[in-house]
């Protein structure tokens, strides 16, 4: 191929025009609100903010309760990712449809599921409080059971599709030299996909800790007991908007600082080498 032919290739090959003015206006959509929460945050008045609406509380129940119901999605997620990749059986495709339902559900019509399944009156009501001594709504546990619904499904439509690309032929050479099929599972097949079981739980987490209807319909708005951070924000803004771009912020920090620092190490694996 002439040095022309290749040039012309080349130029083919670069980023088409049209893309760049959508893609500008894309970022500056997205960009501006999260601009726009920084600068309208009374810095001058931020600890007397902090202390007076008790946000520290707030913040350690979100963390606490979405590590929580991250570790619950993993322990489920993964072997149902695995049912959704490998098995081949009919109703798969319906069991990947209600895997998803939480993903189009409005947040707060999946506090209502909950409410229906586990509530007082729900159809595992009597079953709760045989366990548990007390109904599970408007608990630390209802929190976590929220935030498992709404955000699992993240974790599991990522490592399916890890499950789905990862190469068989280590397992079948596990398989030849007489490992059990559990023991492939555990010592092959979860390591090679390990950075997209880290990605998914990522993005998990992050749901989790950012979940605000079915939280606020299932655990309630009780400071200090099932207050959430973002809970605590929509009491604020009813009462002082001021300051509620206060309260968003440590979300915001905390978000950032994980999804950032996980990216280049764990996410980029996902899309295979580059070429």
């Amino acid at each position: 191929m002439s040095g022309r032919a290749r040039a012309r290739r080349a130029a083919g090959l670069g980023t088409p025009a049209l893309v760049i003015p959508p893609a500008l206006v894309g970022v500056a959509f997205l960009l501006l609100p999260t601009l726009a929460l920084v600068i309208r945050t009374p810095w001058s008045r931020l600890g007397s903010i902090y202390h007076e609406q008790q946000v520290w509380p707030a913040l350690r129940l979100s963390i606490e309760s979405s590590l929580e119901a991250t570790a619950v999605a993993l322990v489920l997620g993964v072997p149902l990712a695995w049912v959704l990749a490998r098995v081949r059986v009919p109703g798969v495709g319906i069991l990947r449809a209600i895997v998803t339902i939480p993903l189009v559900l409005p947040p707060v019509i999946g506090g209502l599921a909950i409410f229906a399944a586990f509530g007082r009156y729900g159809v595992l009501g009597g079953a709760n409080r045989a366990v548990l001594g007390h109904d599970l709504p408007f608990t630390y546990a209802g929190i976590v059971v929220a935030q498992v619904f709404v955000a699992m499904p993240y974790l599991i439509i990522t490592v399916e599709g890890a499950f789905r690309i990862s190469d068989r032929g280590v397992e079948e050479a596990a398989a030849t030299l007489g490992a059990s099929r559990s023991r492939i599972f555990l010592r092959v097949t979860v390591p090679l996909i390990a950075p997209a079981i880290v990605s998914g739980s990522v993005l998990c987490w992050a749901r989790a800790l950012g979940e605000f209807g079915a939280t606020l319909l299932v655990g309630g708005n009780n400071p200090g007991v099932t207050q959430t951070l973002p809970t605590a924000v929509l009491t604020v803004f009813q009462t002082e908007p001021a300051d509620a771009p206060a309260l968003a912020l440590p979300l915001l920090a905390v978000a950032l600082i994980v999804l950032g620092s996980m990216r280049d190490r764990w996410m980029r694996p996902i899309a295979g080498p580059a070429t």
